[in-house]
């Protein structure tokens, strides 16, 4: 036989060998089921019992033999067992039947071996019984002074009280209370000694008693930092010293990590407190921190359709000079196209530095520098203006919501009607300025309010005229339901140019309404008095106001249905007989960084010249 020839039977058995490998093998005996848990009367149980069950939770996930079924089924008696203790059921029974016998009887294995019912229905029953109840309370301490520390967390309701039910939830929970109290008032190594618990089946009570070892009263040794690599230790060390000699309370040791981290320099900031005290009876304490790229480039990018496109470009350096100083330099072209070409678009280039340190002064971790200086080239509806501006304010931290400032504004440049003869100007003024910020959230808050106003008496050396804008605008917010899904927005603002002689306060300086971030649905910058050729030339007052139900509809799609109204006055006291309305709906889509949103708005009072209708597209909610 040639070569050839003889190679094909083991040609054939490879072959062969292969294509059974490719074969599946054969699927083991699986059991389909079902499961039902009859109603306890109580929803509470009911859905803890279900939270349990392996024979519920595993059925469709995790396929499993008649052993498997049966194996889960004897599990699952004592995991419903327990489920009875937690919600106060400590005489109550469960029963599991398939097959026709229950769990428990030593022929139900064979029996479900012959089982042909396919899937095998399952039925889980309870007998409850009663509820038992709290039937007393015991706290005690490790030490007199430790009794009083005790008797002092528990001299307010903490969530569990005689008569209540023996569930263990409220139980834990009132023990997490009275711990969180304890380390509140000042107990840095605070524990919980021990808990008993005694279920007393005649009485149907149980008596709950708790030692606690409290621990001395202690205040924050000086901070350690740890895990920077460019920022200054003695930078850091300085600013978080904030804390020393304060009373512990785990509140003032997370303001101090969140101070850190508004520096703008770490990723994240992580404290950690020491598990015995120095022996100065002081904490010790540790900030970790993790430090952020040195440099960031972004693009933002909106619209709005009587405003045109807007592209603003930024570069920061997050850590300038080893103090997390932050420089950011930016460039922003708008109203691209609204008004013809280039050369009727609006330009902004400039930055903003600000040191924490306030030039190595070191006045006070409290305290940083802000100052900004930029170049503007504005073509808007009610005024053209080419103007350098320059700011050096002194911010003020006084608590974790209030911030105020306090410095010098400049403002040089040329201004006047659209398309007009630009008039020079000088202002020199002070910026006095504060913010009271208790909303949860930057760009995407549920509860809460902030204000913020600025007053800022100014010199027109032109004029020789002195004026002082005041601008006032609050904003707060309801989570309806509680679970940050229907959010009830509400936005006031209040300007005013105090002692000001409205003919001699160049335009810009003077007030106006209307488009996105005031009210929607009118051209920008056309509510308010106009000239003798029709247009806007500001007013001395404003009164703004909107209102938004924002509603999450599908996962991160949510929808706004929105009103906004505004005016503005000729004399300085806030006028509302000429209040213009405007209303529409948005789409918001949730991202990381805050919302995508997207705003269409109509006026419901019209007035001469306005669009029919306002687009707008930007990020992060309207206010």
């Amino acid at each position: 036989m040639p070569a050839r020839f003889r190679r094909l039977p083991l040609l054939l058995l490879l072959l062969a060998g292969f294509a059974l490998a490719q074969e599946p093998a054969p699927a083991p005996d699986t059991l389909p089921y079902t499961v039902e848990i009859a109603p306890t009367g109580d929803g509470r149980l009911d859905a803890a019992l279900r939270a349990v069950s392996q024979l519920v939770s595993l059925r469709e996930s995790a396929p499993t033999t008649a052993g498997g079924v049966l194996g889960r089924a004897d599990g699952d008696r004592e995991r419903l067992q327990r489920a009875l203790q937690s919600e106060g059921y400590w005489a109550g029974t469960s029963r599991i039947a398939m097959a026709g016998t229950e769990v428990g009887d030593p022929t139900l294995g064979e029996r479900l071996d012959a089982v042909r019912q396919r899937p095998l229905p399952i039925r889980i029953t309870i007998d409850k019984g009663p509820q038992y109840r709290i039937a007393s309370i015991a706290l005690q301490a490790d030490t007199p002074a430790g009794q009083r520390a005790v008797d002092a967390a528990a001299a307010t309701p903490y969530g569990l009280a005689v008569g209540d039910p023996a569930r263990a939830e409220p139980v834990l929970a009132a023990e997490r209370t009275l711990l969180d109290r304890l380390l509140a008032a000042g107990h840095p190594l605070a524990t919980v000694a021990g808990r008993q618990t005694t279920v007393d089946h005649d009485r149907r009570v149980m008596d709950v008693a708790w030692r606690f070892a409290p621990g001395p009263v202690a205040v924050f040794a000086a901070p350690a930092v740890e895990g920077m690599t460019r920022v200054s230790g003695d930078f850091l060390r300085a600013q978080a010293a904030r804390i020393e000699g304060e009373r512990y309370s785990p509140e003032a040791l997370e303001k101090e990590r969140q101070s850190l981290m508004a520096l703008g320099a770490f990723g994240s900031v992580r404290a950690r407190a020491a598990d015995r005290l120095d022996e100065a009876g002081r904490l010790p304490v540790t900030f970790a921190v993790t430090e952020r790229p040195r440099h960031a480039l972004g693009v933002n990018l909106a619209y709005e359709t009587n405003y045109g496109p807007s592209v603003r470009v930024y570069w920061e350096h997050r850590n300038l000079f080893g103090r997390a100083e932050r420089l950011r330099l930016e460039a922003e072209i708008a109203r691209l196209g609204t008004n013809g070409g280039l050369d009727q678009s609006t330009y902004r280039i400039g930055g903003t530095y600000r040191d924490p340190a306030v030039f190595g002064l070191n006045i006070g971790p409290d305290w940083a520098f802000i100052g900004s200086l930029y170049g503007l080239r504005e073509r808007l509806e009610a005024y053209d203006r080419d103007a350098v501006t320059f700011s050096a304010l002194l911010e003020r931290r006084f608590s974790e919501r209030l911030t105020g400032n306090i410095g010098p504004v400049l403002d040089f440049g040329s201004s006047g009607p659209p398309g007009g003869t630009l008039t020079p100007y000088q202002i020199a003024g002070v910026q006095v300025g504060g913010r009271w910020d208790a909303a949860d959230s930057l760009l995407d808050p549920a509860r809460g309010w902030r204000v913020n106003g600025t007053l800022t008496p100014s010199w027109s050396f032109r004029e020789s005229t002195p004026f002082a804008p005041l601008r006032i605008t609050g904003s707060t917010y309801w989570d309806v339901l509680g679970d940050r899904r229907t959010i009830l927005a509400a936005r006031g603002s209040l300007g005013s140019l105090l002692g000001a002689d409205l003919p001699n306060v160049p335009r810009h300086v003077r007030f106006y309404a209307g488009g996105g971030g005031s009210v929607r649905g009118y051209d920008y910058q056309s509510i308010g008095p106009r000239d003798a050729l029709n247009r806007p030339s500001g007013g001395a007052s404003l009164v703004e106001a909107s209102l938004e139900l924002r509603q999450r509809i599908w996962g991160d799609i949510g929808g706004v249905a929105f009103v906004d109204a505004g005016s503005v006055g000729t004399s300085s006291a806030p006028d509302t007989s000429n209040l213009r309305f405007g209303a529409g709906l948005g789409l918001r889509y949730y991202t990381a960084i805050g919302p995508i949103r997207a705003d269409i708005a109509v006026p419901l009072v019209k007035q001469r010249d306005n669009s029919a209708f306002g687009l707008y597209v930007g990020i992060g909610q309207a206010f």
